[in-house]
């Protein structure tokens, strides 16, 4: 161990190194900047192999998230090419790494979701030499993202005012439950909860059903995707002026967002939306159909494509009927659509519907399961799940960042790590020699 990290102590050519220059905050922002012009190589690498040319090289983020929302946005800054330095409690880590099962190897599939290209700092902030720890991270740091308890990073030392005389270029970014303001602003929140108090869960599902979460977390996803746009503008804002910034988003923000229609709907009208089922409120036919064996959704988003959905299905009189002569007319009417439409998709196959509605120039799909999709010659064609190496999981893939770079896709350049699995590079790389790193694992500031 000793020889180890007296190697880490002395290895300025290891992916992430933070030089370290008199009167600098982040000297990584100057080492690692792109050159003007040069080709972009973001495909997949070997294990842990950095892409010190990706749009964000050079940046380095102290990640003091956990869950889903504050570990997507954080992932989503490692996917751009950032350092991402994920600081967790020694001995149990981010709580979704007990998120499980499924667990994939040894590791939890959740966990292991949200947390590629990341490196792992297993640190106790509440000890004094933890909290020094901390603060050596935040003095070279360009931004840190946090999504802690209400309060623990003021409690600790480490709130925005400190944070920013540590190093007035940081963009420090919290991600809250409900904000800095209102009466709900010190409690937790999680997606579920979110989509019920953020109205979400009113208008899905079936009338007359249960009410029904969205699966997909959009609400923590949506937060962390928020928190991105926000860095990334308080970055620029920080090329034009020198001076950090202070951003929030919050679940609760988000969750309001995400129902711009409805709401807007519902402040125009007074009417309260209902639950739609596969549909929407605005638009139809603009729902999920039965075939023969299956289901398919068909979105015929204008008159004319109500024209020709019809001619499809060999109904060519029904555009003529004055309940389904125009989208206004449709909308009112949508059961009766429905039945009508209906009683002729449900005598035709999937691959026969789908057929005809293609050829008819009418958008539809097929609604597939997960297993489906994953097989599908378009997801293959889109590179979205990245093989990458694993030294734990032979078979590893990652659902990759949408989002392309001169035609290519950003790889993983570090698989999800292990609790503590760099806390010894990341202490090396900030000053703590071998000595000292063993001192503090012995006396469980850290993890190794």
């Amino acid at each position: 161990m000793e020889r180890k990290l007296a190697e880490y102590a002395r290895a300025p050519w290891l992916p992430g190194f933070i030089p370290a220059r008199a009167g600098s905050v982040s000297a990584q922002s100057e080492t690692f900047a792109p050159v003007p012009g040069s080709v972009r190589r973001l495909g997949p690498g070997g294990y842990n192999v950095a892409h010190m040319d990706a749009p964000l090289a050079g940046l380095l983020v102290a990640d003091l998230t956990q869950n889903v929302a504050g570990p997507y946005c954080t992932q989503i800054l490692g996917d751009m090419g950032a350092q991402v330095v994920k600081v967790e409690r020694p001995g149990r880590g981010d709580d979704s790494r007990a998120w499980a099962p499924p667990y994939w190897g040894r590791e939890s599939a959740a966990f292991m979701s949200v947390n590629r290209n990341k490196r792992s700092l297993a640190v106790d902030m509440k000890a004094p030499a933890g909290r020094a720890i901390l603060e050596r991270l935040v003095a070279r740091a360009d931004v840190l993202v946090q999504s802690l308890r209400a309060g623990v990073l003021d409690e600790l030392g480490l709130g925005w005012e400190p944070a920013r005389r540590l190093n007035p270029r940081l963009v420090y970014c919290c991600i809250t439950a409900f904000g800095t303001d209102g009466p709900y602003r010190d409690r937790p929140g999680y997606d579920p909860l979110m989509q019920a108090y953020g109205g979400i869960m009113s208008i899905t599902g079936h009338p007359g059903a249960p009410p029904a979460r969205v699966p997909v977390s959009l609400v923590d996803m949506g937060t962390g995707m928020w928190a991105v746009t926000a860095i990334l503008a308080a970055l620029r804002e920080r090329d034009r002026t020198g001076r950090g910034a202070h951003v929030t988003t919050a679940l609760f923000d988000t969750a309001l967002a995400w129902t711009t229609f409805q709401m807007t709907n519902h402040l125009a009208s007074g009417e309260v939306p209902d639950p739609q089922g596969s549909g929407t409120p605005m638009i139809a036919p603009y729902e999920a159909f039965p075939s023969r064996d299956a289901w398919v959704m068909i979105a015929a988003g204008s008159d004319a494509l109500f024209v020709k959905c019809c001619a499809a299905l060999e109904m060519a009189a029904l555009p003529a009927d004055p309940r389904f002569s125009g989208n206004p007319a449709r909308v009112k009417n949508r059961g009766a659509l429905f039945e009508a439409l209906a009683s002729v998709t449900g005598l035709l196959s999937t691959e026969e519907l789908l057929a005809r509605l293609q050829q008819a120039g009418v958008p539809a799909a097929p609604i597939l399961t997960l297993d489906q999709v994953a097989a599908e010659p378009q997801t293959e064609a889109s590179g979205m799940l990245i093989p990458s190496k694993h030294p734990r999981v032979p078979e590893y893939r990652a659902v990759g960042l949408p989002v392309k770079w001169d035609g290519e896709r950003p790889g993983v350049s570090r698989v999800p790590p292990l609790l503590g699995e760099h806390t010894a590079e990341v202490l090396a790389e900030l000053g703590y020699d071998a000595a000292t790193i063993e001192e503090l694992a012995a006396r469980h500031v850290v993890q190794l």
